[in-house]
């Protein structure tokens, strides 16, 4: 479905540029409240990030939804997944998220959940876009929804991340760091960590508005990392700003991204035997986790990037559990979009029922050397298609012989073309990326 407004993770952008404007935003609120009002008044929850333009979104989207005669429920700073989480449990209509997810401060993004906690499909989203394109009118004033705050909307989310693992389970004597990213999680992370008997270090859990992501947290590993070796802790846990992604760090230091920690939860369910199918990755997963997997008799397949797709082909398959590289895992049965917490968690249980440390347990990954070039365009999609770029991508497809992988693909979130290459050699990897990237550089200019 061609859409002019949403995409494959919601609507974002730089607030006060198109479409983040204040208007469009007020008249967003009201024409989501119009497609969900239209069956008689129904409850939508909010919740935010902590980025500085949250205060603003969210009143906006308040006043509009009300206008439609829907009622609001205000969760503050709350993780993505906690939206979600929260939208089933308060019998809401739909959950709104007013997040940018890692972007930078000055962005900001908006993505709704339906009343299962699930992605909007493509005809809500049709629909919302259709009323965009109508006269905003009021409701009368009897009919004007109502706005409350759920005072205890953290505690009901932190309630529900402890209770994804065993009763009996305690991490009592293990030393971890967490970077909260000064986003979603800086409150709940740690309280769901302590209360689960973890000696806990938290960095990154001071924002301020501006300090989201600044480099800290999922998409800048490198503090917590140098925390962990100071430290001598046994493991640190990075979330990106609104806590629906987790990169770890091992006792040496060593970052641990999302394909290893996949495949960590993956192999402790088929130890199992509680492994429902096998794991869905995308096109950036690294062909380590998918050797890996395999030599288990794990089956494993890839999509597109983004988690949209990747809860496509797992409720296709009647499968539960995927992700992507980014640290962006999706456990089906726990909740129904990519939460940082649970995932976390769920590495961490896998580690205590084997005996392992996390350095020691990675290394049934043999990851082949990936390079990631992501190259500034104001037209991703027009720069991958050219012909120039096409043909410097069978040049370096001829130059591995066959022994990896080449991928350019439009970013779906920012003005991006994202330059894979991955292969055996990490010199020859890193080198023919950048060429590649060169290329798409000079046809952009």
């Amino acid at each position: 479905m061609a859409r002019k407004y949403f995409g494959t993770d919601g609507i974002r952008g730089r607030v006060g540029e198109a479409p983040m404007t204040p208007e469009f935003c007020l008249r967003l609120g009201w024409a989501a409240g119009r497609v969900f009002a239209s069956n008689g008044r129904r409850r939508i929850v909010i919740g935010k990030d902590t980025r500085v333009s949250g205060y603003m979104l969210e009143s906006l989207l308040e006043a509009g939804l009300s206008a439609a005669g829907v009622d609001v429920r205000l969760l503050g700073p709350m993780p993505t997944p906690g939206v979600a989480y929260l939208t089933r449990t308060l019998r809401a209509d739909a959950g709104i998220v007013i997040s940018a997810s890692h972007n930078p401060f000055y962005d900001n993004g908006i993505k709704i959940f339906d009343a299962n906690g699930d992605k909007l499909p493509d005809e809500k989203e049709a629909a919302i876009e259709a009323e965009l394109d109508t006269p905003m009118v009021c409701v009368a004033s009897e009919a004007i929804g109502k706005a409350k705050r759920v005072e205890d909307a953290r505690g009901r989310y932190i309630e529900f991340c402890k209770a994804t693992v065993d009763r009996g389970l305690r991490f009592a004597g293990l030393n971890v760091v967490l970077d909260c990213a000064n986003g979603a999680t800086y409150d709940v992370a740690p309280r769901v960590f302590a209360e689960l008997g973890a000696e806990v270090t938290v960095i990154g859990a001071d924002p301020d508005g501006l300090n989201i992501n600044e480099n800290c947290g999922s998409t800048h590993p490198e503090r917590l990392s140098r925390e962990v070796r100071a430290r001598g802790a046994d493991v640190g846990v990075a979330f990106d700003g609104d806590g629906d992604r987790v990169i770890m760090v091992d006792e040496t230091g060593a970052i641990v991204d999302g394909d290893e920690l996949l495949f960590l939860i993956a192999a402790h369910r088929h130890a199992a035997g509680v492994l429902a199918g096998g794991v869905v990755g995308t096109v950036m997963s690294n062909l380590g986790l998918e050797r890996a997997l395999c030599a288990r008799g794990i089956p494993f397949v890839r999509t597109k990037v983004g988690d949209r797709y990747v809860l496509d082909e797992l409720r296709r398959r009647g499968w539960q559990l995927g992700g992507e590289s980014s640290g962006h895992l999706v456990c089906l049965d726990l909740n129904t979009t990519g939460d940082g917490i649970v995932s976390a968690l769920q590495v961490l249980a896998a580690l205590a029922m084997s005996g392992q440390r996390l350095g020691e347990a990675r290394r049934a990954v043999a990851k082949m050397p990936q390079t990631l070039v992501n190259v500034q365009a104001s037209t991703p999609q027009v720069l991958v298609g050219h012909a120039l770029v096409q043909a410097a991508i069978a040049r370096t497809e001829h130059a591995l012989e066959k022994r990896g992988r080449v991928l350019l693909r439009p970013s779906g979130t920012e003005p991006l073309v994202r330059v894979m290459v991955e292969g055996e050699s990490a010199d020859e990897v890193e080198r023919l990326a950048n060429e590649l990237a060169d290329v798409v550089r000079a046809v952009g200019a």
